[in-house]
């Protein structure tokens, strides 16, 4: 496959097809490029779609992408009755977020060492909204699970990678670790 327009076609086909988000690796496969030009042509169809009057856009979520349909429709598609249910989010289950996108990966422990809270409850709605999700086990007494962030957290929020994260400054920082020692 040579011929650029057939190579997006084809992955705009895929996509498309596919609704969830498809690895980087599987659509270099498909159109038989290496990741680096596969990435390239992505980032092209990405300023394509972003700098059309078109009602979907192409995101990159991590080392994925997918199509997905662009928030300024979003009143219009939550006509068929069928628009993905807003995530609802409590102000503590923002700051838990807040934690562990900041310090992934992080025990239950951490992030209650640093609310000065229990937060059994929070991290469990995090879980089941698959904002979040055990990435691990911590070595040493115990071996406490360890959380990390999904790329359905990246999907909700609008981030291509957790490098988007907003940056802090150090008096953030303090206020978000609640004067806990950053490691």
């Amino acid at each position: 496959m040579d011929d650029l327009r057939e190579i997006e076609a084809v992955l705009e086909a895929v996509l498309f097809a596919a609704g969830d988000s498809v690895p980087l690796e599987k659509l270099s496969e498909i159109i038989g490029q290496d990741k680096k030009t596969t990435a390239g042509i992505l980032s092209g169809m990405e300023l394509k779609y972003k700098n059309s009057n078109r009602g979907i856009m192409l995101r990159q979520l991590g080392s994925n992408y997918q199509l997905c349909t662009k928030p300024e429709y979003e009143e219009y598609i939550a006509y068929l009755g069928t628009g993905r249910k807003k995530q609802g989010l409590s102000q503590a289950a923002y700051e838990v977020l807040a934690i562990i996108a900041y310090h992934q990966p992080v025990t239950k422990a951490y992030v209650e060492q640093v609310r000065g809270v229990n937060s059994d409850n929070v991290i469990a709605t995090l879980l089941e909204k698959n904002l979040i999700c055990e990435i691990g086990r911590q070595e040493g007494p115990g071996r406490p699970k360890l959380y990390g962030t999904t790329e359905e957290f990246l999907r909700v929020f609008g981030f291509s990678s957790l490098n988007d994260l907003p940056k802090l400054s150090m008096n953030e920082i303090q206020v978000v670790m609640n004067d806990v020692p950053v490691d």
